[in-house]
């Protein structure tokens, strides 16, 4: 299960749904994966009529913020997250926005609950994502978080809730270019890079650096079983940067010519730990046991409020696998797509509220949601 910490034991908002709902269909496939293939093309060709088949779909007593409404808070998300740039979480504070913008409540009361629904709509849409239910969870405490709007006409009170919201936004669409300009100074000529599968933040770093006329080469594992590392040796090959695609197997084999890894995360946990695609864990054990720095590019939206103990700890978030031939009925096949990387594995987090240490993620994780 996941555990909250004693951080947050004095949160009145306990009764928000956890992350995971441990009932879901352990065959469904994610939905956030669902995403990706839709934007990277890179999967089997019936993968994407598994997926729809298989996800599963919201409640509609939860979906319909008001059956009188023509405003659906999922049509609007999905709206956004057709952008292959725009990240999940950003689409999803993109439609919350907007249902401030569309809102006919006549209280805060009643607007405060129209946001809540929607986050919770928003959060059903795909239980396995953690940055799409952090980002909901931090909108709702960012665009709220004052005393003055009870002092306020309801009018300016919603205008100061839209104004809040649409900043909120703009700031997580440009936390991308931030880290990619905190992380420069850590890139150095000469140095090789090693990457695994395709982190749109790690990709922002390393173009950056490039821009910056910074000479350097990157390694990157072919991802699979959606061949993601592929896809991003293509966006590097672009750019003119040096690469070299090794299996997901040789990462001990080439470690000792690698100087740094850089990761992106699907979630940062409060111990600073990270959640990300798997084999993460593996290439950060074997850069540990070499004393090569592992360093994680994420965005803030991505904090969540989990403390996983382990790899069971964690909500399952399935994807079909391939394999070339014929696998008997009676072979189980593991079809996880993420594991979490403990912090005594990593050395820098590369963030727009600054590079931080593993050990400072939770100050900084109270300091979002009080």
């Amino acid at each position: 299960m996941w555990r909250r910490s004693a951080s947050f034991i004095l949160d009145r908002s306990s009764n928000s749904p956890p992350m995971a709902d441990t009932t879901q269909n352990p065959d469904s496939i994610s939905a956030y994966y669902q995403t990706r293939a839709a934007h990277h093309g890179v999967i089997t060709s019936d993968w994407l009529a598994q997926a729809q088949a298989a996800v599963e779909q919201p409640d509609s007593s939860v979906s319909d913020l008001g059956s009188e409404k023509s405003f659906n808070v999922i049509d609007e998300f999905n709206g956004w997250r057709k952008q292959p740039d725009l990240a999940e979480a950003v689409a999803a504070i993109r439609a919350m926005a907007a249902v401030i913008r569309a809102s006919e409540a006549t209280t805060m009361m009643e607007l405060e609950i129209e946001l809540k629904k929607a986050s919770d709509t928003l959060k059903s849409w795909d239980k396995t994502s953690i940055s799409l239910t952090a980002g909901c969870d931090l909108f709702i405490r960012y665009v709220t978080r004052t005393s003055a709007l009870e002092y306020e006409d309801f009018n300016s009170a919603k205008s100061r809730l839209l104004e809040r919201a649409e900043k909120f936004g703009e700031i997580s669409c440009k936390a991308r270019k931030i880290i990619a300009m905190l992380s420069q100074d850590f890139i150095f000529d000469g140095c090789t890079i090693l990457v695994h599968g395709l982190s749109r933040v790690v990709l922002e770093v390393l173009k950056t650096a490039a821009q910056n006329n910074k000479l350097f080469r990157v390694l990157c594992t072919e991802g699979r079983p959606d061949g993601t590392g592929v896809l991003l040796c293509n966006e590097l090959t672009k750019l003119d940067i040096p690469v070299k695609l090794l299996l997901d197997s040789a990462v001990a084999y080439s470690m000792e010519e690698v100087d740094m890894v850089f990761v992106g995360a699907d979630g940062v946990v409060e111990s600073g730990g990270i959640i990300n695609m798997m084999g993460t864990y593996q290439i950060a054990l074997v850069a540990h046991s070499m004393n090569k720095p592992v360093y994680v590019a994420a965005e803030s939206y991505k904090f969540a409020r989990l403390y996983p103990l382990d790899q069971k700890d964690m909500a399952p978030a399935l994807r079909p696998i391939e394999f070339g031939v014929k696998i008997p009925a009676k072979v189980e096949v593991e079809r996880s797509a993420r594991d979490y990387t403990p912090p005594q594995y990593l050395t820098l987090l590369f963030t727009d509220l600054g590079v931080l240490s593993p050990s400072v993620v939770s100050d900084e994780l109270i300091q979002l949601y009080l």
